[in-house]
Order: structure tokens, then C-alpha cells, then sequence
């Protein structure tokens, strides 16, 4: 499932996991991204890659917004129910 995801400047998504594997590239701006105890600053052109299970977050650290498009497998049925 790719999944393209927007964080607004000056904003984060707090720390959570899900049991999906996700690989990510990253379409614009620059964000502190935590995978686990590791922070890394990811931007414009970088991939990532966060395991199964495994606690992550972003925090934009741009003035423009912070796109990444997101490859989840298994399908996020949980995104698919919030777009009904």
C-alpha cells in the first residue's frame, strides 16, 4: 500500500507503531525522523526504512511541509477504514 503523507511545518506525529513493515522516500521539506532510539534528519530524495513494531515519529523541520510517500505491507486496513 503507498500511502503519500504530508507533516506541516512546525508539527510532528507523535511516536506510535503498527505492525506494518514501512519504506518511505522522502518527496520535500526536512524532518527529524526517530526509528526506534535513532534520530536521524531525513530530506528531499532520502529513504527510510522502519521494521514492524518498531516506535517511530517525525517532526518537520522546514519551512515547507515535510512529504513522504509511505509503502506499508501488509495493507494498513486501519487507513483504509478511515477513508469510508
Amino acid at each position: 500500500m503507498m500511502v503519500l503523507n504530508t507533516t506541516l511545518p512546525g508539527h510532528s506525529v507523535p511516536m506510535h507503531s503498527h505492525p506494518h513493515e514501512q519504506v518511505g522516500m522522502v518527496y520535500n521539506g526536512k524532518a527529524s525522523l526517530y526509528i526506534g532510539d535513532e534520530e536521524r534528519i531525513v530530506q528531499k530524495g532520502d529513504f527510510y526504512c522502519i521494521p514492524a513494531n518498531v516506535p517511530h515519529s517525525d517532526t518537520c523541520i522546514s519551512d515547507e511541509p515535510f512529504v513522504m510517500l509511505d509503502i506499508f505491507y501488509p495493507v494498513r486496513e486501519d487507513f483504509i477504514e478511515k477513508l469510508k
